[in-house]
């Protein structure tokens, strides 16, 4: 259940934790940056492939820049020029993205060596404490993330944090899946469906412009399963804008753990994904930024769009839009929020 995954450039070494069901799943955990390694799932046939992508050393998480199966602190996504107030207090955060601010900063939860507080067959708990102005936040924030794989292969991810200071928290999962199991393939051929009627329109530094607007009748509506390739290169000024999806979903099953928010279909292996969560937001991103440099897994060199990624959060830019989902955390307060995926198969 536990194996060496070698060590950083500074000689901390990094361990992999494997949970298996009885149906042959298994997946595979880091304790650097939480990160889910690989996710081995069957096809309709019964064959067995990896279906997320992923570095094979240690060192390729730490250097690289594409989040990569990890989890996301304190703040998922943008926060505009790095800067919100917070009590009347002005805060500066770290700006890793241009001008703003992106998954936590320079030095994210996504690098950090988290603590294994818990580990059974089927789960496993990390937990982290990011120090009183860790990339510019305030408070000590104090983490758990507990991951479960049960015999319906359903992997759940329950995140709890707790703060000494009034703070902010918005935490995700970054995994980049690509069902057909051929890693260096695109998501082209991956049917997707959101089951959101509005979305948050973004500007050209991809940052909310703070409006809640319709999708009907745009090339972002997913309500109806949607081949990528049909529609993620057609003329559309948010498409373009993002260089394909890079959007936030507002979620009709906000709240609702028992309703889907969003299901994958890769047609000819015949694997689905299915995702619930009782965030209000997801932000369906299309690996627009990937571009073959960096070599994963198997040196498999992820070309554009080879992954996708699913990720549930408060909406992005929150502390400076007033009309969105506060992600203000404040003392005796616990913030807390489950997602699961659910691996199936289709003929």
């Amino acid at each position: 259940m536990k194996q060496s995954f070698g060590q950083l450039q500074d000689g901390t070494a990094v361990s992999r934790y494997c949970l298996r069901n009885e149906q042959g799943v298994t997946v595979s955990l880091l304790d650097l940056g939480a990160v889910i390694h690989e996710i081995i799932v069957p096809d309709r046939t019964g064959q067995l492939a990896d279906i997320t992508l992923g570095f094979a050393t240690a060192q390729g998480y730490a250097e690289s820049t594409t989040y990569f199966g990890a989890v996301i602190g304190r703040c998922a996504n943008r926060i505009k020029d790095g800067a919100f107030e917070l009590a009347g207090q002005p805060y500066q955060l770290a700006k890793n993205n241009g001008a703003n601010h992106l998954h936590g900063g320079l030095f994210g939860f996504d690098k950090r060596l988290w603590t294994v507080d818990s580990l059974t067959a089927d789960s496993i708990e990390f937990s982290l404490i990011s120090v009183d102005g860790d990339q510019g936040y305030p408070g000590t924030l104090f983490v758990s993330v507990c991951y479960r794989l049960d015999n319906n292969n359903q992997l759940s991810i329950e995140y709890r944090a707790t703060t000494d200071q009034e703070t902010l928290v918005n935490l995700t999962q970054h995994a980049y899946f690509n069902l057909s199991g051929q890693l260096g393939s695109t998501v082209l051929d991956h049917q997707v469906q959101i089951f959101a009627d509005h979305y948050t329109p973004i500007d050209a530094s991809l940052i909310p412009t703070g409006a809640i607007a319709p999708l009907a009748g745009s090339l972002l509506d997913l309500t109806q399963a949607t081949l990528l390739a049909d529609v993620i290169d057609k003329p559309d000024e948010q498409l373009l804008l993002a260089g394909g999806y890079d959007h936030n979903y507002v979620l009709n099953s906000a709240g609702d753990l028992t309703q889907p928010a969003a299901i994958v279909r890769h047609r000819a292996s015949g694997r689905v994904l299915t995702l619930y969560t009782d965030q209000p937001g997801m932000q369906f991103y299309s690996g627009n930024f990937l571009n073959g440099n960096a070599l994963g897994k198997s040196a498999i060199a992820y070309p554009k769009r080879s992954g996708l990624c699913l990720e549930t959060q408060r909406f992005p830019d929150a502390p400076n839009q007033p009309d969105f989902p506060s992600v203000t955390l404040r003392t005796g307060e616990t913030w807390h929020s489950t997602t699961v995926f659910r691996f199936s198969v289709e003929d």
